[in-house]
């Protein structure tokens, strides 16, 4: 049953990764630049600031943790499984993948950080956010979904790690925000 799931997996990735055009590489690798979103998480700031007021303190700081914490998680994964990227001349797979700017990252990529903290992210934030823009969730996880997309079309990860990543940073962002509406709960009727 794994061989069956692995060869699926390998033959998806060959698929996607095979869906390339030179007008699309450029594109795909800012998707996947964390610093082309700058602007992007700004605005998200600015809309948590002006919405929550002093509680969006306390948002920021569960960000930062879910990101560490979907960071931290899939650098343990992957030390751990151990599962080459499929883009490492290590890896058994054929054919060689398409890269951009011959960009492969670390040797190991199970599971992807960018699709867990992606996901995370949207979850939380777009929950939070469901007040001031009632789709803010679903467009959220439409933006996760492009990202998480991007790390395969760059030949850095299998479907596998992104599908993985992606269930651990919404498992992950649902529970960041119970404890987040949790907490703001007690302190506001401790009030």
């Amino acid at each position: 049953m794994i061989d069956l799931l692995l060869h699926i997996d390998h033959d998806l990735f060959t698929f996607l990764n095979g869906l390339h055009s030179a007008w699309m590489d450029p594109i795909q690798y800012w998707i996947s630049n964390k610093f082309i979103w700058i602007p992007f998480y700004a605005f998200l700031l600015f809309l948590l600031f002006k919405h929550y007021k002093k509680r969006a303190v306390l948002a920021v700081v569960f960000i930062v943790s879910l990101i560490t914490s979907t960071d931290q998680l899939s650098g343990f994964s992957k030390r751990y499984a151990g599962r080459y990227r499929p883009c490492r001349e290590e890896s058994w797979h054929r054919p060689r993948p398409h890269l951009v700017d011959n960009h492969c990252g670390g040797a190991y990529g199970f599971f992807s950080a960018h699709a867990s903290s992606a996901f995370g992210l949207a979850v939380f934030v777009g929950t939070l956010l469901m007040p001031v823009f009632n789709h803010a969730r679903k467009y959220m996880l439409f933006w996760a979904a492009i990202v998480a997309y991007s790390r395969v079309y760059l030949g850095v990860h299998y479907p596998s790690d992104i599908f993985v990543g992606a269930l651990v940073g919404l498992f992950l962002g649902f529970l960041f925000t119970a404890l987040f509406k949790w907490l703001s709960q007690v302190e506001f009727s401790s009030k």
